[in-house]
């Protein structure tokens, strides 16, 4: 019934459209008001218009990834998707006829270089693809595809790689389609491989960055125990460390010619734009290419049932946790409804069984649950890490038993309701946002679904009951039918640091450009005019009473609001305030217990946050307008009312304890804390942490004191949703209970450390890569005038993949997956300038990493073409950049730190119109050239070359203790 349903709605729909050129179907009740277009090649275009900014969200889809690479050159999707920015015969070269023998070259030799083994010939081989690349590049136009991009204006330029798709991603003006359908038709359609060696060493450094993340290793593990017989499990998305040795360009271009085919790919748009003429568009630029009539259909082995648990270990250097998965139908032949209201009861980080029961409970230090889509196979996965003390098969144990209950119908039936509404919230949210709904068109596609049956799923669900529950988690999440991955603490002996070959930096070539982006350059729209916000129209101010201040914002979109009380005190003042709200989330008060109060939270489809930073306290509640007296009711009840339990104090303190020393462990945390001490140094730190020992020694009293203490100081209130300012008066007057005297708090900001002279600081992790920071202030002080200067020079010398840094740190030298540097600017009126710059990469790398951004920082490179993309970049987003919404309220309060009240970019897009690459250089020598650094550098030390370091400035290595502050 359901299927002839969506048949008539379709017919109608296409009978409605066929006065048009191009035929549509839509779906009755569809509030986003989708087109999908198929054209006769088969190519799949999904579009809705979204008015609130003249910008588009543009997402390319191939439905193809990690599962469809060939078993002897795994990792092949996610190279690709590298290889699809190197542009095509029209872009990335001045001179394809003379440069296409040099590639077909390369390609040849790496043929040979992957059939060798013998380490001499392969070592011989390479030396002789690095030599031609050398050549080669002299002819190519790196980075062009993103210059082109910068010429039009777009933002976010990426793509990503999965086991089931490969998407490119592009948020541009409303006013750029035909460029941009011209540019991207180019290069799906003509792509050439050029700069692969360099690519190469890339892809390396993410490979290496992955070694090193054990929760990726874990993931792959649960899918290699979940799908032995299904590329999801035997193969991954990064590749295996051999096969990525041993690239094969000719299979790449196959891969492109049998996959990259119109009819397995679509397009898909959110944003202001006009169907009927974006659709032409596409047609002429997408409508001639070939489709693929054998398109490889994807054909495995059916998984058999498991009936006993399949057991999987995962050792490294990260804190132990545990990962249990079931195996699902895949969405492409299930909906899996009854699945996503299973993972809602179980966790919904408010009112689900693990939530209360695990979390709020303190039985374990952290777990979770929910379901995970994909075509093929779907999950459901439950997950926690243990409590000092407490082993993995303990957590394990646990979770097992939330599990049972959805099998035993031990939960109350009005779950279901309450995530049916939140996942109406949740919706209401992302319709917001073009990125969001642009990627529902991209899952719907991937999965091979009807968007009829999308755009019905709520209705579906709102007829789901506890017994539906019930029998679904009796036949899917059976008690012995699970794959379970404990992950250890301890080496991982499986782990081999892909070693960096010698490579020829390229040649980049910065003043040359093809006659494509010359012609795009050239190309005639027209033009956006830009839109800045006024803050004396945009939004209001008033007083509720004295020390109450509030922002006022209106939400025209729908019925969502956020409402935040923002005190400008924080743990520079007391560094007790993060724990004290962290507290109060686990307790009651006397009419209500922490569960009730989180179960009706979820119930109204509202929800609350307490966050302490280093200089400003923020408690926000959120969700349905309707809902909003009621969740300041409660919220405010427990401000006021929270009633001490001193078991869960000791709980809590122990636990945060444990997952102290688990951040030491993780080597993303140790940086950021190294980071925090190269900028603030140690005293700052000793300011705003708690050491374990005071941190045990805090009581209920001060603690519940030290929050309800905030109600007695002046703050501000930041209002955004529907409901008018004489109602948002009202309702804070009737609600917000704040004491009737309320005593001053004076505003102080952290300030950065001076840099006087150069300085090494070290700090140890055992890994094969290192995370390096050079980090430099001067003691300048704030000046709004030297906007449009840095503005520049950081587009220029920093931005985007198109800048200096990027084109010579990755694309030339192959040194890093991810290089930048820029002026950091100050966040209020009496703070620094600062510059900084960072670089993740091996070990081995690292004398070279620093001297090149040594030589760059100071000897910039000069080119008037990059100076012109990054100049064109700049006006074109600042003409088409909005700020809307609750963001209006947020950048006032970042102006007024500055001592601001009107919108900085209208300088900047007035100001840099005129600027010149003089002006470039000039605050390259003003701001940049021979400053000195503090030089942070986390890695093993072992394996650094402390000699050379000392050439930076004097070495001291910090401790864990030190950097973190306990």
């Amino acid at each position: 019934m359901k299927r002839l349903l969506t048949l008539t709605i379709v017919v109608l729909s296409l009978l409605a459209s066929s006065c048009s050129k191009y035929k549509y179907e839509t779906v009755k009740g569809d509030p986003m008001k989708t087109r999908i277009y198929t054209l006769p090649n088969g190519l799949k275009v999904y579009m809705s218009v979204n008015k609130e900014t003249p910008r588009i969200q543009t997402y390319i889809a191939v439905r193809v990834g990690g599962k469809n690479d060939p078993a002897e050159t795994t990792g092949l999707a996610h190279y690709f998707e590298h290889l699809m920015f190197k542009g095509t015969p029209n872009f990335g070269t001045s001179d394809y006829t003379a440069e296409k023998p040099l590639l077909d070259e390369i390609e040849q030799l790496f043929e040979t270089y992957r059939q060798t083994e013998d380490e001499t010939e392969r070592a011989a081989i390479y030396h002789r693809i690095d030599s031609i690349s050398y050549e080669a590049s002299k002819i190519s136009i790196p980075n062009e595809y993103d210059k082109l991009m910068a010429a039009i204006g777009a933002n976010g330029t990426n793509a990503y790689t999965s086991q089931d798709m490969t998407v490119y991603v592009e948020d541009i003006p409303s006013n750029e389609v035909e460029n941009w359908a011209k540019i991207e038709a180019d290069r799906f359609r003509n792509p050439v491989i050029r700069g692969f060696h360099t690519e190469l060493e890339t892809i390396y450094e993410e490979k290496n960055m992955s070694l090193t993340r054990d929760s990726r290793k874990v993931w792959e593990a649960l899918d290699a125990a979940l799908f032995p017989h299904h590329p999801y499990g035997t193969q991954t998305v990064l590749g295996t460390q051999e096969h990525l040795k041993n690239p094969s360009i000719t299979n790449v271009k196959n891969y492109h010619k049998t996959y990259y085919v119109p009819n397995n790919m679509a397009i898909c748009l959110s944003g202001d734009l006009n169907p009927d003429e974006v659709i032409a568009t596409i047609d002429k630029y997408f409508g001639d290419m070939v489709p693929n009539e054998n398109l490889p259909k994807m054909e495995f082995r059916p998984e058999e049932p498991i009936t006993e648990p399949v057991v999987r270990e995962v050792y490294g250097l990260e804190a132990a946790n545990v990962l249990i998965g079931w195996r699902l139908p895949g969405n492409s032949t299930d909906p899996n409804d009854v699945a996503q209201i299973a993972g809602a009861i179980l966790n919904n980080g408010q009112a689900g069984l693990i939530d209360l029961d695990l979390n709020q409970q303190q039985k374990v230090l952290g777990a979770y649950g929910g379901y995970s889509g994909q075509p093929d196979y779907s999950t459901f996965l439950v997950g926690g890490s243990p409590k000092a003390g407490q082993s993995l098969e303990e957590v394990r144990d646990l979770l097992l038993a939330e599990v049972a209950k959805l099998r035993a119908g031990d939960f109350d039936e009005k779950l279901i309701e309450a995530s049916i509404n939140n996942f109406k919230l949740y919706q209401m949210k992302a319709y917001e946002d073009n990125s969001a709904r642009a990627d529902m068109y991209v899952q719907s596609f991937i999965n091979g679904t009807d968007w009829a049956d999308e755009v019905a799923q709520l209705d579906r669900m709102a007829k789901i009951t506890k017994q539906d529950v019930v029998n679904w988690a009796n036949e899917y999440l059976g008690e012995k039918s699970y794959a379970i991955v404990y992950k250890r603490e301890g080496e991982d002996k499986n782990v081999q640091k892909i070693a960096a070959p010698k490579i020829t930096p390229i040649i980049t070539n910065r003043d040359k450009q093809s006659a494509f982006l010359t012609e795009i350059q050239q190309s005639k729209v027209t033009p956006i005019e830009p839109v800045f916000v006024d803050y004396q129209k945009d939004m209001a101010q008033f007083d509720v009473r004295d020390g109450i201040h509030v922002l006022y914002k209106k939400n025209e979109l729908n019925d969502i609001f956020t409402l935040n009380y923002i005190f400008d005190t924080g743990s520079e003042n007391d560094p007790a305030l993060s724990l004290a709200f962290d507290y109060l989330s686990y307790l009651g008060t006397g009419t209500m217990t922490a569960e009730q109060i989180a179960s009706e939270m979820y119930d109204i489809a509202c929800s609350f946050s307490m966050y302490a930073g280093s200089n400003q306290c923020v408690i926000s509640v959120s969700g349905l307008s309707e809902n909003m007296p009621r969740a300041m009711e409660i919220v405010e009840g427990l401000i006021s009312g929270a009633v001490a339990d001193e078991a869960i104090l000791e709980n809590l303190k122990q636990d945060m304890i444990k997952s102290r020393a688990d951040a030491k462990l993780n080597q993303a945390r140790n940086f950021g804390a190294l980071q925090r001490y190269l900028y603030y140094g140690e005293e700052y730190i000793k300011r705003t942490t708690l050491s374990n020992e005071a941190l045990s020694a805090l009581g209920s009293e001060e603690l519940i004191a030290a929050v309800r203490g905030l109600m007695n100081k002046q703050h501000e209130v930041l209002y955004y949703g529907p409901k008018s300012e004489e109602e948002v008066k009202q309702l804070i007057a009737d609600n917000h209970k704040a004491a009737d005297e309320l005593a001053p708090l004076e505003k102080n900001y952290p300030k950065k450390q001076l840099t006087d002279q150069s300085s090494v600081v070290l700090a140890q992790y055992d890994a094969n890569q290192l995370y390096y920071l050079q980090f430099s202030n001067r003691g300048e002080l704030f000046d709004v005038k030297n906007d449009p200067a840095i503005t520049l020079y950081n587009e220029y010398f920093g931005g985007s993949m198109n800048s200096i840094c990027f084109q010579e740190m990755r694309e030339a030298r192959g040194l890093a997956y991810t290089a930048q540097a820029w002026i950091g600017e100050p966040s209020f009126a009496d703070d620094s300038y600062s510059y900084t710059a960072f670089i993740a990469t091996q070990n081995d790398k690292m004398q070279t990493a620093i001297e090149a951004f040594d030589e760059i920082i100071n000897q910039m490179p000069e080119s008037e073409a990059a100076f012109q993309i990054a100049k064109e970049a700049i006006i074109s987003r600042l003409r088409t950049d909005r700020t809307t919404g609750v963001d209006v309220l947020n950048s006032y309060i970042q102006l007024r730190r500055l001592g601001l009240s009107e919108d900085r970019d209208r300088q900047i897009f007035e100001q840099v119109q005129t600027m010149t690459l003089d002006d470039v250089k000039a605050t390259q020598q003003q701001w940049v050239k021979d400053r000195s650094y503090t030089y942070g550098i986390l890695g093993d030390i072992k394996n650094l070359d402390l000699n050379y370091l000392k050439t930076l400035g004097p070495i001291r290595t910090v401790s864990q203790e030190e950097i973190f502050g306990y």
